[in-house]
């Protein structure tokens, strides 16, 4: 994909998403998940269930 000069860089699109240093934030899989151990993520009109599966390990779904 080309971009002009005026274009905002990804980076710019997405400053909500990373911290002041321009790493990306850290967020436990605790605290996203919580007790219930699962979540829901809308992205592009699409629902993905992200959880924790009984051998500790996360798995993201359509």
């Amino acid at each position: 994909m080309a971009t002009s000069p005026d274009s905002p860089r990804p980076s710019a699109l997405h400053a909500s998403t990373t911290s002041q240093r321009g790493q990306p934030k850290t967020v436990t899989s605790e605290a996203l998940l919580g007790t219930d151990g699962q979540l829901i993520i809308e992205h592009n009109g699409q629902q993905y269930r992200l959880r924790r599966t009984r051998h500790n390990k996360l798995i993201l779904t359509l």
